[in-house]
């Protein structure tokens, strides 16, 4: 059987988006001038914003919720985003997960308060039950998923163990992690390395990884540790291709050995209304083009154009274009040198 498509499993969310001025210093307050609800979570995100894009790219969603209204939202979102969900598990002994978002005005900081709720139930028993004839099988959040977080005697964490049997299915790994303050990264993303296809992941979560700064401490991204930490990814494992996204762009690097660098085309500080979910765009272009088979440089310009539509809406996908318009995009705005 020929593979095509992609199944995204993991996160499930709701998304309580509160806009507020500046985040205020502990026992003070600050106003919230605006909310907005949306589903969110690394495989709501994806499949979202893939589904938007309006091509016949078959998706496939997959992960637990709880039998409750937010679930039944998720499920209502899934289905109208024409996105097949089959393998949704609803549990009737647990809440549907939710995260509440503080969001700085003009695209400031955000700061997150998570229920992790149903998803902390998803482990690889129910990861080995989801089949699909996609070609690739996207996974995320690390580090946000309890039992495929925990350790695993022969694997070193469930989650190896689990992208190990995928990929026996025939299925192309991909992995995201989740950015958190710990030293859980090198112990739950490493021995994941060696059965992931594709590592997608922003420069924080990269450095974190590897045990490097990709940045100064007056925040100039470094773009010689950018591509240290790249090529140390590989060399622990990573089958395919390591993609790793900031704001200034994106870089990526193949087993092949192809490498290409590609700058973020700029946005006014004003213009941005949320980046929330804009690391998810980026891993979906990533991933789009990988199923497509484009050349590193487009794949690149793809993922940061996705990214890009992102940050004019409050919500995760909300900004999510179409691939006319995503194509449109390039070509007015990347060029040949």
């Amino acid at each position: 059987m020929e593979r095509k498509g992609i199944i995204s499993a993991g996160n499930w969310l709701v998304d309580n988006i509160k806009i507020i001025e500046r985040y205020p210093t502990r026992g003070n307050l600050t106003t919230i001038s605006r909310i907005e609800t949306g589903l969110g979570g690394c495989s709501h995100n994806v499949l979202a914003d893939l589904a938007r894009l309006g091509t016949d790219l078959p998706l496939y969603a997959g992960g637990c919720i709880g039998r409750d209204a937010f679930g039944d939202y998720v499920l209502r979102e899934i289905d109208r985003c024409g996105i097949d969900r089959r393998n949704m598990l609803t549990l009737d002994d647990c809440a549907t997960s939710y995260t509440d978002v503080m969001s700085e005005i003009d695209g400031g900081c955000r700061t997150f308060f998570h229920f992790r709720g149903a998803n902390a139930r998803l482990g690889a028993e129910e990861i080995a039950r989801m089949e699909s004839p996609a070609r690739i099988f996207h996974l995320g959040y690390l580090l946000l998923l309890d039992e495929l977080d925990r350790p695993d005697p022969e694997y070193g964490v469930v989650a190896a163990r689990v992208l190990d049997g995928l990929r026996r299915k025939g299925y192309e790994t991909s992995v995201d992690v989740v950015s958190e303050e710990s030293d859980r990264f090198r112990q739950i993303v490493g021995p994941c390395l060696p059965h992931t296809d594709y590592f997608i992941v922003n420069e924080i979560e990269a450095g974190a990884v590897c045990g490097l700064q990709l940045r100064t401490p007056e925040g100039s991204l470094l773009r010689e540790r950018v591509e240290e930490a790249a090529a140390m990814l590989l060399g622990r494992g990573v089958g395919r291709l390591c993609a790793i996204h900031f704001p200034e762009g994106g870089y990526a690097v193949s087993r092949s050995g192809e490498r290409c660098w590609c700058d973020s085309v700029p946005v006014a500080r004003h213009e941005i209304v949320s980046s929330v979910g804009a690391g998810d765009a980026f891993c979906a272009g990533m991933l789009y083009a990988q199923h497509e088979r484009m050349p590193l440089r487009d794949a690149l310009r793809t993922a940061n154009a996705s990214a890009r539509f992102n940050l004019f809406s409050a919500t995760s996908t909300g900004g999510a274009p179409t691939l006319h318009r995503l194509n449109e995009f390039i070509h007015r705005n990347y060029t040949e040198l």
